[in-house]
């Protein structure tokens, strides 16, 4: 297992840059057979967080959301292990993502909207990353500007509340 025992708590990502970030240094302490489930709302930050990733790996890009082709493996530039990054979102159970028949040995796999779904995968231990939103507009209607191109803007630059968290298979799984 990998060393992200010291990233385990919440902190505050304030910029996508500081997402970034985060995911690279977590790219850095990430070993071939870790299991990387993110977790949160559209928007929140999954895919920027995997871009870190991937650059921490140093795996071949560009990242981005797999979401027509569930999943998609990127291979290592700097003799490491691969990148298998997973967008669940559209698979209907768990027997799907198992029926992917992903490389947990030989890879790092990082699981986008994976939570509940990762139980069938053959992992005892894996790392569970849920964010947050802080700022998802005023709840005042769009003709004050919580909609549209510089609503947007706002949300996407808005904070997020970042929880690494080490999770464990259920007994008798």
């Amino acid at each position: 297992m990998s060393g992200l025992d010291e990233l385990v708590g919440r902190r505050e990502i304030t910029s996508p840059e500081d997402m970034q970030a985060l995911g690279e240094q977590m790219g850095r302490m990430l070993r071939p057979g870790d299991l990387v489930v993110l977790t949160g709302a559209l928007g929140a930050g999954k895919t920027t967080l995997t871009r870190g990733i991937a650059a921490g790996l140093g795996v071949r890009g560009p990242v981005q959301s797999p979401t027509f082709v569930i999943a998609r493996t990127h291979p290592s530039l700097v003799d490491g292990p691969p990148l298998v990054h997973v967008d669940a979102y559209r698979l209907g159970s768990a027997m799907e993502l198992d029926d992917l028949d992903l490389d947990l040995d030989n890879s790092v796999v990082v699981v986008e909207w994976g939570r509940g779904l990762v139980d069938v995968l053959e992992r005892d231990v894996w790392w569970e990353v849920e964010l947050e939103s802080e700022w998802g507009g005023t709840g005042v209607d769009n003709a004050c500007g919580t909609s549209g191109p510089a609503a947007a803007e706002l949300d996407a630059n808005a904070p997020r509340i970042v929880t690494v968290s080490r999770r464990t298979a259920s007994p008798g799984r």
